[in-house]
């Protein structure tokens, strides 16, 4: 797979831009949680006040705070003593018309800080002794203080208080005075020293015990009662507070949109150009492809490498950088965001999750992988079977052997359907498998966190976000896993197209090739060639030495199976020689670039194989440059020009795929039309004029020799009358030359030969 994305490097700025956008992206949904976390927190339990640093509070009231604490400078030093008469002041504090206040002073972040934890005591200290059943406890505890002094000092007393019923006046008077009339700064004050500082000490003791979001709270419930107390409105603050909020989230959501749609876009791109790029390479491999090749790899199987097998790869690549990239990111910056948010008491529930993911994903893992190896092979077989019961339909229908074409072409569908069925089943356990267990994760973190919430070690709005980042992080690794559905069967893709690009073509150009000679321009020379197949036991060819010149015609005969073709085929390099040398123009043509050798050779197959277009198109494909007379020249010295008169559209007509809509016969004729188009020094063809009627034979025979003066011509033929007249004939048996000479010649000397012809023609027209 490695090797299939090295072809992303022509794409490496969008690849980058991508990576970059992700990045963005993953910040966006990262950032979302936070905010519904202050929302809640915040905006809704607290009310839209941030943090504990008050920005105004009476004096009387930091009088007090400065009580509870030994930082009076950390707290004094960040606020401003305003006094009553500051109009710009009062509009925005009411309760400055009556009394003084401390406003606090323009501070950094930092010290805002450190001024909240200097004031989150003192003011939950605060909180606590504003509260009516506090104060009450407190008073009777003075005036309980204050009786047990005055029986102490009662000796000392004067006549007229031992009175009983002025001492109970008295008493009465101290309880009503502390009771009803003293303030909670008056009545803190009047504390002796000692009895304050053991108060405090206790509530100190209670308040280590307690967590810091607790506290926190509380100061902060302090703070919006102080908030009101000066005449600030807290529930515009609220509002404003979740209203600003929203409109940051709408913002950032909106860039996490952006962002996808845009990521999206250049993945789908980014997707299509390896696709094309990955066709047009496998395209390129397979043209440089001799038969060895094919027959190692079959046609079947190029065609699926080339089409299924790179879909694959397109449609994982258009998910590639969504899943791979992003939900990385997404996982590991969702652990970051919960160590950095102090939620550490739940973090194994993430660790659970990963596990139970993993587990699922990996056991999917072992028992698809062999299934989806195996499916594109399948899909190869199904591709074979149809493609050759379609090309043999004809010879179907005339041995009547639909019924067992249609079970055979069932078979292999089948075999390819219950594989599919097996991969998909698998695969469809594993999405209700993992939502089971995001589910599961969820309620377990409402389990913990509503325990933890009670316990006051977190907040609800930090629960909530917990919930969040825990379900990103579990869906990156649900996303992740879900790309395993495609990631096997792209891996198998990937290999075999791997196979493909990275076979060596048996036949290549050498690093420094050679040049043809001029002074043998024409000559094709046979030296001691011997041939076998890749695949074959034995040789094809033994022996072969003739030498073709330019002016003359050579013909090559002999009984199927002999090897005829095979000697033509080597010729422009179809199969390299397997012992012996064949020489063009006087070098070895494996010593040549096989382009420049092809420029020289006008090969006419057996098979006339036309491709889709005109017939304009199919007699100029050697060269579309070439004039309009030498086009209608070559057909005429085919004689394709008289069929080709018939047509209404005469040149331009249309020629099918294959060349279907033309008969045999015309079809032959376009093909030597195309090799005669281009000029060659060497025309040859390979059993060309079967489909041909003796009289048309004729008449292209004699416009050959006409037209082609200073050629060399190769002709394999099976009609002794086709080649008579060469200047030089081979007699193949069994891949041996047992016969080279003229017609009359072969008849004298050589016994297959005249049996050859005396099975076509009588004596009297042999001597002819």
């Amino acid at each position: 797979m490695f090797k299939i994305l090295m072809n992303l490097r022509k794409t490496m700025i969008s690849v980058i831009f991508i990576i970059i956008l992700l990045c963005v992206q993953a910040w966006a949904d990262l950032s979302l949680p936070d905010y519904t976390s202050k929302i809640v927190n915040i905006g809704i339990q607290q009310g839209g006040i941030e943090n504990v640093a008050v920005e105004a509070i009476r004096k009387s009231q930091m009088e007090l705070i400065l009580l509870f604490t030994k930082e009076d400078n950390t707290i004094l030093d960040n606020y401003t003593l305003i006094e009553k008469g500051y109009e710009e002041y009062e509009k925005e504090y009411p309760k400055l018309a009556e009394e003084a206040l401390y406003i606090r002073k323009e501070i950094n972040s930092e010290k805002q800080e450190e001024l909240s934890t200097a004031l989150a005591k003192p003011l939950m200290i605060l909180s606590m002794l504003n509260n009516e059943e506090m104060q009450q406890a407190i008073k009777s505890q003075m005036i309980a203080t204050m009786e047990s002094m005055r029986e102490y000092d009662e000796e000392t007393m004067p006549e007229e208080l031992k009175n009983t019923e002025n001492i109970q006046n008295n008493s009465e008077i101290i309880r009503s005075e502390i009771m009803n009339q003293m303030s909670l700064e008056e009545l803190l004050k009047s504390l002796p020293e000692d009895q304050l500082e053991a108060m405090l000490n206790s509530v100190n003791e209670k308040l280590d015990t307690m967590s810091e979001s607790i506290i926190e709270q509380a100061a902060i419930n302090q703070v919006k009662a102080e908030y009101q107390a000066i005449g600030i409105n807290t529930d515009d603050m609220q509002n404003r507070y979740i209203l600003m909020s929203g409109l940051r989230m709408l913002g950032v959501a909106f860039i996490s949109m952006t962002s996808a749609v845009i990521i999206m876009l250049l993945s789908s791109r980014v997707a299509a150009h390896l696709g094309r790029t990955l066709r047009d390479k496998v395209f390129q491999k397979v043209i440089h492809f001799s038969t060895k090749e094919f027959r190692e790899f079959s046609t079947a199987s190029l065609i699926t490498r080339s089409t299924n097998d790179i879909q694959q790869i397109q449609g994982l690549i258009a998910m590639l950088f969504r899943v791979v990239v992003y939900a990385p990111i997404m996982g590991i910056g969702g652990v970051i965001r919960v160590l950095a948010n102090n939620n550490t008491s739940m973090a194994w529930i993430i660790g659970l999750a990963v596990l139970c993911i993993m587990g699922i994903v990996i056991i999917l893992f072992i028992v698809a992988m062999p299934k989806f190896k195996k499916l594109q092979e399948l899909v190869d077989k199904l591709n074979l079977v149809a493609r050759e019961i379609l090309t043999g339909l004809p010879v179907i229908r005339a041995f009547n052997t639909q019924k067992r074409e249609e079970a055979r072409f069932d078979t292999a569908n089948q075999v390819l359907m219950k594989t599919n069925i097996f991969v998909n089943r698998a695969m469809s356990i594993m999405m209700p498998a993992l939502m089971l267990v995001m589910n599961s994760i969820m309620l377990l973190i409402i389990w913990v966190g509503g325990h933890s919430v009670d316990e006051g070690i977190i907040q609800v709005g930090d629960m909530m976000a917990f919930i969040q980042y825990t379900m990103h992080i579990v869906m990156s690794f649900l996303v992740i896993s879900m790309i395993s559905i495609m990631l096997p069967r792209a891996t198998v893709s990937a290999k075999r197209i791997n196979e493909v690009l990275e076979t060596k073509p048996s036949i290549d150009d050498k690093e420094q090739p050679k040049e043809f000679k001029e002074d043998k321009k024409g000559w094709v020379e046979f030296r001691n060639v011997c041939f076998r197949y890749p695949d074959a036991d034995s040789e094809i060819l033994e022996d072969i030495n003739f030498i073709a010149k330019p002016g003359e015609t050579t013909a090559i005969i002999g009984s199927t199976g002999s090897g005829k073709s095979t000697i033509v085929n080597l010729i422009p390099r179809f199969y390299d020689v397997t012992r012996g040398e064949l020489l063009i123009d006087g070098v070895n043509i494996k010593e040549v670039p096989q382009k420049e050798l092809r420029k020289k050779v006008g090969f006419v197959p057996q098979k006339g194989m036309l491709f889709s277009g005109t017939i304009r198109s199919n007699i100029k494909y050697g060269n579309p440059e070439m004039s309009d007379e030498q086009m209608i020249k070559a057909a005429k010295i085919a004689q394709a020009e008289e069929f080709i008169k018939t047509k209404q559209e005469e040149y331009d007509a249309p020629i099918a795929q294959g060349g279907n809509n033309v008969s045999g016969g015309q079809k032959q004729r376009l093909s030597i039309a195309r090799a005669i188009a281009i000029n060659p020094e060497i025309l040859v063809f390979d059993d060309s004029f079967s489909a041909l009627d003796l009289k048309t034979d004729q008449k292209l025979r004699e416009a050959l020799a006409k037209e082609t003066k200073g050629k060399t011509i190769i002709i394999v033929a099976q009609r002794i009358s086709t080649i008579m007249n060469a200047e030089q004939i081979i007699v193949l048996e069994e891949g041996k030359m047992v016969g080279k000479g003229t017609h009359e010649e072969l008849m004298k000397n050589c016994e297959t030969y005249k049996q050859i012809a005396l099975s076509q023609l009588s004596e009297e027209e042999l001597n002819n």
